[in-house]
């Protein structure tokens, strides 16, 4: 059985350039991964996304959209699919969770994601990103 999920790529304009936030994982601290969750029942995913930012991140954002993208992996023992969303900054504050947060470019992002399908998910949603700015 697969479960689904749903998660948040948050992104805001440092001197005219992209910044893209990754938080460390839970289960593997050594790896960076985007703000993602389970889904509460009777939630929206995309209610979801805003708040599973908010509970790793402690970032509050406007919903942009869906990136049309659904990445499958394995995530401990379960089987996972999560939608993604693009997610405007509106404020931010330290992680609830007390988990480490950067912002970084989309080519770092790239490079500090360790899953293929995350890093092509950077570089799909980059074109969305120039023309919400």
């Amino acid at each position: 059985m697969t479960v689904p999920q749903a998660g948040a790529i948050v992104f805001r304009v440092e001197e005219g350039s992209v910044r893209l936030l990754l938080v460390r994982s839970k289960k593997n601290p050594l790896i960076w991964v985007f703000p993602k969750g389970h889904i509460d029942p009777g939630e929206a995913l995309a209610a979801t996304a805003l708040r599973e930012a908010e509970e790793e991140a402690g970032v509050t954002g406007e919903l942009v959209g869906s990136t049309g993208r659904t990445l499958a992996f394995q995530s401990g023992h379960e089987w996972v699919e999560v939608e993604y969303f693009l997610v405007r900054l509106i404020a931010e504050r330290p992680s609830p969770e007390g988990r480490d947060k950067i912002w970084v470019s989309p080519e770092e992002a790239v490079e500090r994601l360790s899953y293929d399908n995350a890093r092509e998910l950077v570089r799909a949603v980059l074109p969305v990103i120039q023309t919400a700015l």
